[in-house]
């Protein structure tokens, strides 16, 4: 069946007089009797006779709407899937034209030096080699996403370089004389006494004869960009979604409520869940047993949303942590008030009757209903109900006669 809100040409939150409304005005437009010149009428008609079945009872509806819910996030996981699929075959794709970036790059900075040595100069190659992975990743798929919605940043900026202390101030006239001293130390030293020069890390990054600083291996380069590109494609995978929380009626006995024994309910894929009964549950209360719910691929498992139902009982009925049970009584208890026993969940306890009690009436008994969360309990009420004797009392006929027609003795 197709979705019966659409059936219908109602919304989602649609309330039960709108839906009925809707379905009255369905039913005379789609009749059979009134398109007889129609074939599909007939199917038509019986569609959306089903669509009103379905919204016009609040537990079936209830049921279409979770089973509606959880089909949409089955399908939203199938589609991150599918999405997922396609960046990790476009990755595939580009990662040869990396590795034919990075090689190049190797090649040009080779030859660079060549040409550097050949002609006895010295100074840092500005070819590829002095570019970092990220700059490099950046270059062949575009900056990330994160960086392209920076706004102010603008297209094409530099990053930002460290900025000298010393920049754009006058240094002191000492400060002058010691580094002109460092310069003429420096310029003193033979070229060969400097073999290394103090890399950036703290260590020492070889240099060729030429001056040259040497690029790490290829390998080394090429773990560095698979490294930054695996982080560019995991930055764009969105989180793991929830999956939709399942809704289950756990049905238990006013004795386990009353002694917080474990209650269990059986879920629609015949695995069972416990949990135990505690102070402040009562008849009708939603719980939440948070990852006990649905399981789907690639989403965090969701909720199970359990219904405490209490079994129905002879001898009580529950509202809230109260119990409530019936106390029947004679008429002239009624009116003379007596002393009875009460049924309790301990046992049978005295009551007091006062005088003239009618059916309207009740007594509460303090402490003997269920427990609350506040660290109480709930009461007893006992609900009075005045009944005739099982035969017909002359004695009793005569005085409502008399009382009815106003004759007195």
């Amino acid at each position: 069946m197709r979705d019966p809100y659409s059936l219908l040409g109602v919304t989602k939150d649609a309330a039960a007089d709108e839906i009925k409304a809707a379905w009255r005005s369905k039913a005379k437009s789609l009749h059979p009797d009134h398109n007889q010149d129609d074939p599909g009428a007939t199917r038509r008609f019986a569609e959306m006779g089903q669509a009103y079945e379905v919204l016009k009872d609040p537990e079936r509806r209830k049921r279409y709407d979770r089973a509606y819910e959880t089909h949409q996030t089955i399908m939203q996981q199938r589609q991150n899937a599918r999405q997922a699929e396609e960046r990790a075959k476009a990755a595939r794709a580009k990662a040869e034209e990396v590795m034919e970036e990075l090689a190049r790059a190797n090649a040009q900075r080779a030859q660079s030096q060549a040409k550097q040595q050949a002609n006895g100069t010295s100074g840092a190659s500005t070819l590829g080699g002095e570019e970092n992975p990220e700059d490099l990743i950046d270059r062949i798929f575009g900056p990330a996403p994160s960086a392209r919605s920076n706004g102010a940043a603008g297209t094409g900026q530099a990053r930002p370089q460290a900025k000298d202390p010393d920049a754009g101030q006058s240094r002191p006239h000492n400060q002058q004389q010691a580094q002109h001293q460092a310069q003429s130390q420096t310029q003193a030293k033979p070229a060969g006494d400097t073999p290394h020069a103090a890399g950036a890390d703290g260590g020492t990054a070889k240099a060729d004869p030429a001056g040259q600083k040497v690029a790490p291996p290829l390998p080394l380069q090429a773990i560095e960009l698979l490294s930054g590109l695996m982080r560019r494609i995991r930055g764009t995978v969105a989180p793991p979604e929830k999956a939709p929380d399942l809704s289950a009626t756990a049905t238990v006995s006013l004795n386990d409520m009353l002694a917080l024994n474990t209650a269990t309910v059986t879920l629609s894929d015949e695995r069972e869940v416990r949990f135990p009964l505690e102070a402040g549950m009562t008849d009708g209360q939603v719980l939440r047993l948070v990852g006990q719910g649905l399981r789907l691929p690639g989403a965090q498992r969701g909720d199970l949303l359990v219904t405490l139902k209490i079994a129905r009982d002879n001898r009580f009925h529950v509202e809230g942590f109260d119990l409530h049970t019936v106390l029947p009584i004679s008429l002239e208890d009624a009116v003379l008030g007596t002393e009875a026993e009460v049924e309790t969940p301990g046992g049978r306890v005295p009551v007091s009757i006062p005088t003239w009690t009618g059916s309207d009436q009740s007594v509460r008994i303090k402490g003997l209903g269920l427990a609350d969360d506040a660290g109480g309990r709930g009461d007893l009420v006992v609900e009075v109900r005045v009944v005739l004797w099982e035969k017909p009392d002359p004695k009793v006929i005569d005085l409502m006669r008399h009382m009815r027609h106003g004759l007195f003795v």
